[in-house]
């Protein structure tokens, strides 16, 4: 299937190169706020990325001043004096949550490239990811207690399989905000970068990540998501089932040659 042509104006853009697709949350007037429209792009183009097989690692960025300012707060708060917060907000979600699996669940890695503000569900975007790189003046802000409710867009999801459930609940019930050192320090961050400079880190880490073959980053994917949810015998069955699927492929043999013939 080939992938949809991007148009400026779209809520968010796709750009292909090479084994690396490039999501960009384009909002830029809204901080990348999500609505529904921006919520139904992103499944569309997580659906194609998942089915290209040339595709090994996707990135998520934002155009303009922000990662992402969260949930679109003018729309919600509409549908809530409206009372049509179950439809309004239940039909965003479908569409958000459903692009979220298909990230956490392709054979591919995702990598969040985050500059200026990533708040709410733009937080929880960051950290989805299986993977994130920052800037030096990213800031993450939980959002949700200020507004009365719990985290929603795979918040949870990213964040306390990383930092557990007492720094979770840390995060997101007493964090005003935190910044991009403290978010290295818990782990939710890769690495840290300038921000004139992470475009180019972000490019860089992509290759880096491409180099991989697809069946090592398939297996070694879905095996650390699994690992903490699923019993020592099954998830050893899983580590001798991925492996070998693995060695049966001829980048395998490709490169235990190189490293044997190194060896001798």
């Amino acid at each position: 299937m080939p992938a949809p042509v991007s148009q400026p104006d779209d809520p968010a853009l796709l750009r292909i190169e090479g084994p690396i697709a490039t999501i960009t949350l384009n909002r830029p007037a809204a901080f990348n706020s999500i609505n529904l429209a921006i919520a139904q792009k992103l499944e569309q183009l997580a659906a194609t990325i998942e089915g290209d097989d040339a595709i090994k690692v996707v990135i998520l960025e934002g155009a303009g001043r922000a990662f992402s300012a969260g949930g679109d707060l003018q729309t919600i708060g509409a549908a809530a004096e409206a009372n049509t917060v179950t439809p309004v907000v239940g039909e965003l979600l479908k569409h958000y949550h459903s692009f979220i699996e298909i990230i956490r669940r392709m054979p591919k890695i995702s990598l969040s490239s985050v500059h200026g503000s990533a708040a709410g569900a733009g937080m929880g975007l960051a950290f989805v990811t299986d993977l994130c790189i920052a800037a030096e003046d990213a800031k993450f802000t939980p959002a949700y207690a200020k507004i009365g409710v719990s985290p929603d867009g795979g918040s949870t999801v990213g964040i306390v399989g990383t930092v557990g459930a007492r720094r979770a609940l840390q995060i997101f019930l007493t964090e005003d905000n935190f910044t991009a050192k403290q978010a290295l320090e818990w782990g939710l961050v890769a690495k840290i970068v300038p921000a004139t400079e992470l475009k180019a880190a972000t490019r860089q880490l992509a290759e880096r990540l491409a180099q991989n073959a697809p069946a090592a980053i398939a297996g070694t994917k879905s095996l650390v998501y699994a690992a903490a949810t699923t019993p020592v015998k099954r998830q050893l069955d899983a580590e001798e089932h991925k492996i070998i699927m693995a060695m049966n492929t001829e980048q395998f043999r490709v490169a235990v040659k190189k490293f044997t013939s190194k060896s001798k």
